[in-house]
């Protein structure tokens, strides 16, 4: 598994999201899912949003995922 198709799918998934994914080893990786759909959600059930775009890939080919999931009105915040 690599870090653009994680990314993909990510983005498919969740249209109109951006994500930066991350990880050098194939199975260990680091994303920032900035997403609409977060909005009023709290960080367990934005994590949720996020693998469900990954399927039966988490805990498989993805041995873990560190999530930073963010609305694009706090991503604005950050800068």
């Amino acid at each position: 598994m690599d870090a653009a198709s994680i990314q993909a799918m990510i983005e498919t998934g969740l249209p109109g999201a951006k994500a930066n994914v991350q990880g050098d080893d194939g199975v260990h990786f680091e994303a920032e899912v900035v997403a609409a759909q977060f909005a009023g959600k709290l960080p367990l059930a934005r994590h949720r949003l996020v693998y469900g775009t990954l399927g039966d890939l988490m805990g498989g080919a993805i041995h873990a995922l560190a999530l930073k999931t963010l609305t694009p009105e706090e991503a604005a915040a950050r800068r």
